[in-house]
């Protein structure tokens, strides 16, 4: 029986594929069958020949290829409805894991029977590197996933909404399936639903996957119309959060607003039009109490970003209830 199912979306990824592959070669081990499943979005580099050449070195490999892209979520979801795993995790093929990482991964879930298992992670930017820990303080217990989203000023486990830094029971089926069409911020209402409605998970410190930052081909450094759907992201967040998040999930698409709004030189004017439409859209559905205490509990200079995407009452000076 497979153990564990490794989903990794690619798509015009020949010049680092290779490393994300080899890395799964080096965590191979007798303990457990591992299976990969790599989701092949329409690539028109040499991503094909790249995965062929580890037929050999990964036994469970299978392939699946798009001829028109479907994106970072429907490449997971093909990769999800192929996994035969009783687990299943993801890896990026532009990042690469440790050795031995995928063998104490799936320890840390056997030994704690929960539905999902979160782990810190390595960004990597050129030769520097840098660890970032999952924002939950209690390791190696299991939790109630609900009691990971609040409080709405503090960083939770939904700010850290990566898919590839843990480890998720296949049988958890539809809540592991990513929002079809979104091209950006697929992991924000993911992680938010993951978080609502599974019934336990666990974090545990464990380090082992590396994350590469700053790639001019990244989807984080381009500025076209895929931008804009952390709009479509924070639409399902808000539409389906209970109203005790509604202070987090608004905190959130602020504070990601004006993250984007730091980033808007890389726009072309037609889609920066198109940011700004949003945003005023955006700000205007969260009821007025909920905007002022997200608005107020940003930095000053961030909140100061988000002026002219206030409603009416709000731009003469501070928001006010």
């Amino acid at each position: 029986m497979i153990t564990l199912s490794v989903v990794v979306p690619v798509r015009d990824g020949e010049a680092y594929l290779g490393d994300a592959l080899t890395s799964l070669v080096r965590n191979r081990t007798r303990e457990f069958e591992t299976e990969v499943v790599v989701v092949d979005d329409g690539s028109a580099d040499a991503t094909p020949e790249v995965v062929e050449d580890f037929r050999r070195d990964l036994p469970g490999l299978t392939v699946v290829r798009n001829p028109v892209p479907l994106g970072l979520a429907g490449a997971r979801n093909a990769g999800l409805k192929l996994a035969a795993g009783r687990y299943v995790t993801f890896l990026d093929a532009d990042d690469w894991l440790a050795p031995g990482y995928l063998p104490r991964l799936v320890a840390a879930i056997d030994g704690l029977g929960c539905d999902f298992v979160r782990v810190d992670h390595v960004q990597v930017e050129g030769r520097r590197r840098e660890t970032h820990r999952a924002p939950q303080p209690r390791r190696g217990v299991v939790l109630d996933p609900r009691d990971g989203i609040l409080p709405a000023g503090v960083k939770t486990m939904v700010d850290y909404p990566y898919a590839w830094a843990g480890i998720y029971r296949r049988e958890l089926d539809d809540l592991l399936t990513f929002p079809a069409g979104l091209h950006t911020a697929e992991d924000r209402p993911w992680i938010w639903r993951l978080h609502r409605l599974a019934r336990s998970y666990a974090v545990v410190s464990l380090a082992g996957v590396f994350y590469r930052r700053g790639l001019a081909a990244s989807l984080t450094q381009i500025g076209d119309e895929r931008q804009l759907h952390f709009f479509d992201a924070y639409d399902l967040v808000l539409g389906e959060a209970e109203p005790r998040y509604m202070p987090k999930a608004a905190r959130n698409l602020c504070a990601l607003l004006a993250h984007h709004v730091e980033l808007t030189d890389r726009f072309t004017p037609a889609v920066r039009a198109r940011f700004d439409e949003r945003a005023r859209t955006a700000l205007a559905r969260l009821p007025r109490e909920t905007l002022t205490e997200a608005v107020g509990g940003l930095e000053p200079e961030r909140a100061a970003l988000l002026g002219p995407y206030l409603p009416g009452p709000y731009r003469s000076g501070e928001p006010r209830a």
